[in-house]
């Protein structure tokens, strides 16, 4: 007589026993989650696909923040530093990106704690579960996350029990066309086209000095380079500077009067003013709809204004139209985004800048980050979906809150507190005529 022998199905804590929280992103936000998970005794890995620490920093790092440095260093993070013997920035100071670089993240990437279980060249491509797709329901919560990575030795699978995605949002900008897609005829024009906050009086002055450039967007990336622009055009007086937004005028930009954050006030007064000066040309009401080469080498970029058709003739495009989340990557994820802005749902009327006044973005954490997937979060400035004004003050607040429910300490994960200053979030209707808080 033979006896059927069955195995008792696996614990959740079974499966996941041993296995580390991943982190996507060795950005601000990213690092900070990594110390906080170490400092409550948690495993840790973090995937980054560039070379080093705040590689998408770098890319804009000759940009100044509009945070001083009290509001950039992590509780935790600095806890590491602070033992290495580290130097904490001046607190008022206004860094660059590459300032924030040098001082604080490659410092608290090379600290002894995060140094081993930062992968570099590590592109997370997709994030799913062991042996479930997304419509596998039973004992989901106690399966493994899986992460697919491409390295420079080829594609592999690893296992996390928690993710943490903070990968945040500048390799994925919106589109130039206002119905979100790329213009027909943008990949005629690629050599003309630049990424927002280009470095136009460092490394790619030669590419703007002279030229005719079309900033496309009306936020305060737009802002910055117009400013940039303006300066470059009185030191190369051919430089001719053309600003395109869709509404009828770029309140979001222009004063309000209720900016805590100072520079960011007076960034919004300089455009103004040189708007009124002409030495930036505003082309309002403008809707890009197709791009192509024009016979004489340049781009020519073709719209709608006020219903009637219009073209411009221009050298380079910078593509200052703010940024989206990458979400092909999380398909197999059960995730829970907000139809308009994709951000969590729960976090989005808080942010949405179709509904959001002027004012401090409410403390959130866990509570408002959490998706039907257990155990997996989206933090940073890809948490706030396509809403602006993200500081990094709230995704530090952000990542100590998911560190906490992590390790199981539930009631201090929604305790959340943060004293951040004014933000100026106005609506991102622009061109209505009602206006917002900040007109």
């Amino acid at each position: 007589m033979s006896m059927l022998l069955t195995v008792p199905p696996r614990t959740d804590e079974r499966r996941l026993a041993g296995l580390p929280v991943a982190v996507i992103g060795a950005g601000p936000v990213g690092l900070a989650a990594a110390a906080q998970l170490l400092e409550r005794g948690l495993d840790v890995v973090v995937y980054e696909a560039g070379d080093s620490a705040g590689a998408s920093v770098q890319q804009w790092g000759h940009t100044r923040l509009f945070s001083p440095w009290e509001f950039l260093v992590d509780g935790a993070a600095g806890r590491l530093l602070d033992a290495t013997g580290w130097e904490a920035p001046t607190a008022g100071k206004l860094p660059t990106g590459h300032e924030l670089v040098r001082d604080y993240l490659l410092p608290l990437a090379a600290t002894p704690q995060l140094a081993p279980v930062i992968h570099y060249r590590s592109r997370v491509t997709a994030v799913s579960r062991e042996g479930m797709d997304r419509t596998r329901s039973t004992e989901r919560a106690g399966t493994p996350f899986l992460l697919r990575l491409d390295t420079p030795e080829g594609t592999s699978d690893v296992s996390a029990r928690a993710v943490i995605d903070t990968s945040g949002t500048y390799s994925t900008p919106n589109a130039l066309a206002s119905a979100g897609l790329d213009p027909i005829g943008a990949g005629d024009v690629v050599e003309h086209l630049s990424h927002a906050l280009p470095d136009v009086l460092g490394v790619d002055r030669a590419r703007f000095a002279g030229k005719h450039v079309l900033v496309v967007g009306a936020g305060h990336s737009a802002a910055n380079t117009l400013i940039k622009l303006a300066r470059l055009a009185r030191e190369e007086p051919l430089t001719r500077i053309t600003w395109a937004i869709r509404g009828a005028s770029p309140v979001r930009v222009f004063p309000s009067g209720d900016d805590e954050l100072e520079e960011r006030g007076k960034l919004g007064g300089v455009v103004h003013q040189l708007v009124r000066d002409g030495a930036v040309a505003l082309l309002d009401n403008f809707e890009v709809d197709r791009l192509e080469k024009s016979p004489s080498g340049r781009a020519t970029v073709t719209g709608r204004r006020l219903a009637k058709r219009e073209s411009i003739e221009t050298d380079v495009i910078v593509q200052a139209t703010g940024f989206r989340p990458e979400l092909d990557m999380l398909r197999e994820i059960r995730t829970s985004l907000d139809e308009i802005v994709e951000a969590p749902r729960a976090l989005a009327p808080l942010i949405d800048p179709n509904l959001h006044s002027c004012g401090t973005v409410p403390p959130h954490g866990v509570a408002e980050l959490s998706h039907p997937e257990p155990n997996f979060f989206i933090a940073g400035m890809k948490s706030y979906g396509r809403a602006p004004t993200f500081l990094l003050a709230t995704g530090y607040e952000q990542v100590r809150s998911i560190a906490d429910e992590i390790a199981g300490n539930h009631a201090a994960a929604r305790r959340v507190q943060l004293v951040l200053p004014e933000t100026g979030v106005c609506s991102a209707d622009i061109g209505s005529a009602r206006g917002s808080c900040c007109s």
